[in-house]
C-alpha cells in the first residue's frame, strides 16, 4: 500500500484480474483465484495474484494488500484489504483465528470409517514441506536442491472434516481448518491415509491434472461491525474431475 510507481499491467491481465472479483466494498476485495496462479513469487517477479493487484492501484500508487495466502495449486477465495486500517483489521482477524474457512478436497486412499471428525496431529516443518505426526519424514526434501533441512518446531494444528460423498476409495471432503498452518489440510488428509488427488507433495500428482483443493468459503468479521460470508463457486476443472470419479 506504500506510494510506489505503478508497474505496467497489460489490458489482458487487467481484464483477467477483474474477472476473478467475487465481492468488493470500501474495505476489501475478494477473488476466486484459479488453480495454478501463484499468490506471491519471490521478489514479486513474474505473474502472481499479488503483482496483479496493481490492477486496482490508485493514482497515488496505493493498492490493495493481501491479508492471507492459499497455495498455488489451490483454487478459490482469497481476500485483499483496500486500506491500511482494513489491512490491520483483517490481519488481526486471521491471526486471532476469528475467520471461518471452508475447503473442498477430493481425496483417494483409505477413507475414514466415520463421516466426520477432527484431525489434531501436530505438524513439523522440513524444508518446503510439513509433516504430521506419524508421517515419514525424508532426510532431504526432493523439491529442495539445497542440503537436507532440519526438522523445525512442532506446531499444533486442527482440521475439522466431513465426508460429503464417497465412492469406493475416493471421497469429496469438506475441511474446516481451525489453525492456519502451511499445507495443513494437505498434510492432515495425507496422514489420515487419503491424500488429495493431484497433490505433488503429499500424494500422487498423476491422479488429477491439478491439486483438487478449493477454498470454498470464508466467514469473517468486518470493520462495519458485521459478519461477512463469502463463497467461491467450484471451478469447472474441479467439477469435471469430480464427475469422472462418480462423485
Amino acid at each position: 500500500m506504500r506510494n510506489r510507481p505503478i508497474p505496467h499491467i497489460s489490458e489482458h491481465d487487467k481484464a483477467k484480474m477483474q474477472s476473478f472479483v467475487l465481492y468488493e466494498d470500501d474495505h476489501l476485495i475478494a477473488f476466486n483465484k484459479p488453480s495454478g496462479l501463484a499468490v506471491q513469487t519471490r521478489g514479486n517477479r513474474g505473474t502472481s495474484l499479488d503483482f496483479l493487484l496493481w490492477t486496482f492501484a490508485r493514482s497515488n500508487g496505493k493498492r490493495p494488500e493481501l491479508v492471507h495466502r492459499i497455495d498455488t495449486g489451490t483454487s478459490g477465495l482469497i481476500v485483499a484489504a483496500k486500506t491500511k486500517p482494513a489491512a490491520a483489521f483483517f490481519n488481526n482477524a486471521f491471526a486471532e483465528r476469528s475467520v471461518g474457512k471452508t475447503y473442498l478436497a477430493l481425496v483417494e486412499g483409505v477413507l475414514p470409517d466415520s463421516d466426520e471428525g477432527t484431525c489434531q496431529l501436530a505438524l513439523h516443518k522440513s524444508g518446503r514441506r510439513v509433516f504430521a505426526e506419524g508421517m515419514h519424514v525424508p532426510l532431504a526434501d526432493p523439491l529442495d536442491t539445497r542440503s537436507p533441512q532440519p526438522i523445525g518446531a512442532t506446531l499444533s494444528a486442527k482440521t475439522d472434516w466431513k465426508v460429503i460423498n464417497r465412492l469406493e476409495n475416493r471421497a469429496l471432503i469438506e475441511a474446516r481448518p481451525a489453525t492456519g498452518r502451511m499445507h495443513q489440510i494437505r498434510a492432515h488428509l495425507a496422514a489420515m491415509g487419503c491424500p488429495i488427488l493431484g497433490d505433488k507433495i503429499y500424494g500422487e500428482h498423476r491422479s488429477a491434472p491439478r491439486l483438487m483443493l478449493h477454498a470454498a468459503g470464508l466467514v469473517l468479521p468486518h470493520p462495519d461491525k458485521k459478519e461477512l460470508a463469502l463463497k467461491a463457486p467450484v471451478p469447472v476443472d474441479f467439477l469435471s474431475v469430480l464427475s469422472r470419479c462418480g462423485l
